[in-house]
C-alpha cells in the first residue's frame, strides 16, 4: 500500500505538472491507524517531485481510538504539522449510537494530547442531526468542546449511509429519522454560538478564529486544484497540455486491490473515472471572465425573477464581487443552487449548443 501510494502520488504530480504543493491532507476512513513511515514516505515523494515548502500544511485525520499521544508524536516526527480529530460528540449514547469506539472521555484526553503537540494547530468535528438529538443538550456539548478546543472547528450534518447501521435502523423504524427543521435550528444556533466566541465561519461547515484557517479547506472552497491519491480519491487539476483552462475530475479505483494492481502497475495511477471540468470557479469574476469574457454573472443571474427574490430575502448578494451567499443563505445553500444552476443551464444553452461546463 506504501508503495503504490507513492506511485501514484509521483504519476499524479507529473501528469498534472503542479511545481509546489501548499497542503497536503491525510483524510479519508482513519489514516491515524496508518503507519507514520507510510506518512513520511509520501511526504518524501512529494517532496522530490515538486517544491514542498516548509511551512507546507500537513494535515492528518485522526479518531480518539487511534491516536494516543506517542503515536501522534511519530505523526509529527513523520512530517504531519496539524491534527484533524474526529471526536463527533460529546455524549456517549451518541458515540455509541455512531458506532464509535471511543468515549467522550477518550475524545477530550486526545484533544489535550493533540493540543500540547500541535499548539495552535488542532481542527475537531461535531455531528449535529443524529436521531433524537435534541438543541438543548447539543448546544451544551458545543459549549463545552469550547472550553477545550483549539482555533478550529468543524459542524457536519449526519448523513445516513446505505450499508450501515444506522442507515438500517432508521429504514426499519427501530430509531426516528433526522428531522431536517431540527437539524436546521442546531446548524443555525451552533454558528450564532461559534460567532460569540470569534469564530468566523469560511466555509459551509468549517470555522477558525485567530486566522487558524486550513488552507486544504479554503482551497476547495475557492475552486482549486488538488490531486487525489490512494483507493476512491478525488481530485481536480489541469493535466498539462489541456490549454490552461480545463481541469479534469478523477476518482480513483475505490477497492483496495484493485487500486494497488492499477497504482502499482504500467499505468502508475488507478484513476478509472475521468471527465471534464472546464470551470475553474465560475461564481467569481475574475475566474468567469477566464473562461466566457463575453457572458457576465449579471448577463446570467441579473434578470432573474427568481434570483431577484432570492436577493431581496438576503439570501444573496450579487456585486462586483461576485455572486455569493449571505450569513442566511449559507445555511440554505443546497436549496438555492437549485434555482441557480438551471438558471446557469438555461441561460448557456441558449447561448452555446454544447452543455454547461462541468455540467
Amino acid at each position: 500500500m506504501r508503495s503504490c501510494l507513492v506511485t501514484e502520488a509521483q504519476t499524479l504530480l507529473r501528469l498534472s505538472g503542479v511545481q509546489r504543493v501548499e497542503s497536503v491532507f491525510f483524510g479519508g476512513g482513519t489514516p491515524s491507524l496508518a503507519s507514520p513511515h507510510t506518512v513520511a514516505a509520501v511526504l518524501e515523494a512529494v517532496a522530490q517531485a515538486v517544491h514542498l515548502p516548509a511551512d507546507t500544511e500537513v494535515t492528518l485525520e485522526a479518531n480518539p481510538t487511534s491516536a494516543s499521544g506517542s503515536r501522534l508524536a511519530a505523526f509529527g516526527a513523520a512530517g504531519v504539522n496539524r491534527l484533524s480529530i474526529g471526536l463527533q460528540s460529546l455524549d456517549d449514547a451518541e458515540l455509541q449510537l455512531l458506532g464509535r469506539t471511543h468515549s467522550a472521555g477518550d475524545a477530550l484526553r486526545t484533544l489535550a494530547e493533540a493540543g500540547r503537540l500541535f499548539p495552535g494547530r488542532v481542527s475537531v468535528d461535531l455531528m449535529l442531526g443524529l436521531p433524537t438529538q435534541q438543541v438543548a443538550p447539543w448546544l451544551w456539548q458545543l459549549r463545552e468542546l469550547l472550553r477545550h478546543c483549539d482555533d478550529h472547528l468543524s459542524l457536519y450534518q449526519l448523513t445516513l449511509e446505505r450499508g450501515t447501521t444506522l442507515f438500517t435502523q432508521v429504514q426499519q423504524g427501530s430509531l426516528p429519522a433526522p428531522a431536517p427543521d431540527l437539524a436546521a435550528e442546531m446548524y443555525q444556533e451552533g454558528r450564532a454560538v461559534l460567532q460569540e466566541a470569534g469564530f468566523r465561519q469560511y466555509e459551509v461547515s468549517n470555522f477558525a478564529r485567530n486566522g487558524a484557517l486550513s488552507t486544504h479547506n479554503w482551497n476547495y472552497w475557492q475552486c482549486g486544484q488538488y490531486l487525489g491519491i490512494g483507493p476512491g480519491a478525488h481530485g481536480r487539476f489541469i493535466p498539462q497540455g489541456a490549454g490552461g483552462h480545463t481541469r479534469e475530475a478523477r476518482i480513483q479505483t475505490l477497492e483496495p486491490d484493485n487500486w494497488m494492481k492499477e497504482a502499482g502497475g504500467s499505468v502508475g495511477h488507478g484513476a478509472t473515472h475521468r471527465h471534464g471540468n472546464h470551470s475553474p470557479a465560475f461564481w467569481f469574476p475574475q475566474h468567469w471572465k477566464q473562461f466566457e469574457p463575453q457572458l457576465t454573472l449579471w448577463d446570467i443571474f441579473g434578470a432573474s425573477k427568481e434570483v431577484e427574490e432570492l436577493l431581496e430575502q438576503g439570501l444573496l448578494l450579487l456585486d462586483h464581487r461576485g455572486l455569493r451567499c449571505s450569513w442566511e443563505g449559507l445555511a440554505v445553500l443546497d436549496s438555492l443552487l437549485l434555482t441557480l444552476l438551471p438558471q446557469l443551464q438555461d441561460t448557456w444553452q441558449q447561448r452555446y449548443p454544447s452543455p454547461v461546463p462541468g455540467g
